[in-house]
């Protein structure tokens, strides 16, 4: 059962909520329950927080009693996100319709960057602006489609907050049960397959915050990169995987090229490109071995500095840049192969 407890709000901003006399941090969706003030009485989950995780440490405002039940809800969408939950909603779909006729081909002219966690999608963005404006180009239009793997809502990432008001990607789209972006897609390949719709010149694809892993083969929320490499080799475009790196981590499995893009890499049904940083040789020998010679390496000079200095995230699960530059340059030299697959 849903762990639910009464709780009223202490504060808005940051909001915060007292359950059983205990002031503990809080979120809310405001697109699905509403605003919260001071005040009122809201019930809230507390399991994340009551378990001590570390990306979900809070409640999450389940209703909003006080002001919360009085939406009209909409009498023109039918499609229904977190469908057969007490959470279900109505959005539209940015799907193409059946009777498009560009739905008789495939071959789609933009490239999709498959990113396997949240935490590469600012890095791989500035480095496509950042080699369009070292190039003399302007910036290309990019923009996000988030998927399932990490935070379902689309309103909980910071990130994709401030890459819009920085120009750093033009939409955000939320596909499969991830919900709240700016348009709607009920499946993955669908709001893939729209992006051209929407004057993108290219797309990066993957899952929201708070990635979920188990210390286990397949069962971690970096196999969202294995579907959206997938629906964009279907579509007949273009495909980069954003590989996962790390110098930092403190687990065995993650350091050099993470078991998350093994696995992907050694699953999927077809060639890939694979950026890497320059001097990066004995990391092309292990994805060539891993996927019998089909993926193609490519190698990228990245800029950690100017990265670091771009007031753009520079941690990643406690770690700094300077203690982790391995995590962030992976996603660097993929938005650098992006930029110049948009040129092309």
């Amino acid at each position: 059962m849903l762990k639910l407890r009464r709780a009223t709000v202490m504060s808005a901003d940051p909001l915060t909520v007292g359950v059983d006399g205990v002031e503990r941090p809080a979120w809310a969706d405001k697109g699905l329950i509403g605003p919260c003030e001071v005040g009122d009485e809201v019930i809230v989950n507390v399991e994340a927080l009551d378990l001590g995780l570390g990306s979900g440490g809070f409640d999450i405002v389940h209703v909003n009693l006080t002001r919360g039940l009085d939406a009209e809800g909409s009498e023109e969408d039918h499609v229904m996100k977190l469908n057969y939950s007490s959470l279900q909603h109505p959005v539209g779909s940015i799907e193409r319709p059946v009777d498009d006729e560009a739905a008789a081909g495939l071959g789609m002219s933009i490239p999709v960057l498959a990113i396997g966690l949240h935490g590469h999608l600012a890095p791989a963005a500035w480095a496509i602006a950042d080699r369009a404006k070292r190039d003399g180009r302007p910036a290309p239009s990019v923009g996000y489609v988030q998927t399932g793997g990490g935070a379902l809502p689309g309103s909980f990432s910071r990130d994709v907050k401030t890459l819009l008001d920085r120009n750093l990607i033009v939409g955000h789209i939320t596909a499969g049960p991830s919900y709240g972006g700016q348009a709607e897609a009920i499946s993955l390949i669908g709001a893939i397959d729209a992006a051209e719709s929407q004057a993108w010149d290219a797309i990066i694809s993957g899952p929201g915050p708070g990635i979920l892993g188990s210390a286990t083969v397949y069962g971690h929320g970096g196999m969202s990169a294995l579907d959206v490499a997938h629906a964009g080799l279907a579509l007949g475009a273009p495909v980069v995987l954003s590989p996962r790196l790390s110098s930092g981590d403190p687990r065995p499995r993650h350091r050099g090229l993470s078991h998350h893009s093994r696995s992907v890499l050694q699953l999927l049904l077809a060639g890939v490109e694979v950026p890497l940083p320059a001097g990066r040789d004995d990391l092309a020998e292990a994805i060539q071995e891993i996927g019998d010679g089909r993926h193609r390496v490519v190698f990228e000079e990245v800029d950690l500095a100017g990265y670091a200095n771009s007031g753009l995230p520079r941690r990643t699960m406690g770690r700094d840049i300077d203690q982790d530059p391995e995590f962030f340059s992976g996603p660097l030299a993929a938005g650098c192969r992006l930029a110049e697959l948009i040129e092309s």
